[in-house]
């Protein structure tokens, strides 16, 4: 009888202690894998943070290339515009003056 009660007590013992291994075990895994999903949760936003610099800044760079281009254009726009005015000035003048020699012409 008392043996068979050794034998049980010890193989409690090694069942607690086993049970206990088992634990700590667990919870060192949960541990590391509470820690990977705090890593990449943070690497997941800084990812995020950066992307998001990058796209204000790609933003930002083609606001200012169109609005250059749209600098260029008008500035271009207005040369031309005074170019076909200073003609059209030239081309009224001329017609006015080929109309004066006309009319001179017959009134001789």
């Amino acid at each position: 009888m008392k043996s068979a009660a050794k034998t049980a007590t010890k193989d409690t013992e090694k069942g607690a202690k086993t049970a206990t291994k088992d634990t700590e075990k667990v919870g060192k895994q949960t541990g590391h894998v509470t820690k990977t999903v705090a890593k990449d949760t943070e690497k997941g936003a800084k990812t995020v943070a950066k992307d998001t610099e990058k796209g204000t800044k790609t933003a930002a760079k083609d606001t200012e290339k169109g609005a250059k281009t749209a600098g260029k254009d008008t500035e271009k726009g207005a040369s031309k515009t005074g170019s076909a005015m200073k003609k059209g000035v030239k081309g009224v003048g001329h017609d006015v003056k080929k109309g004066t020699e006309k009319t001179a012409d017959t009134l001789k």
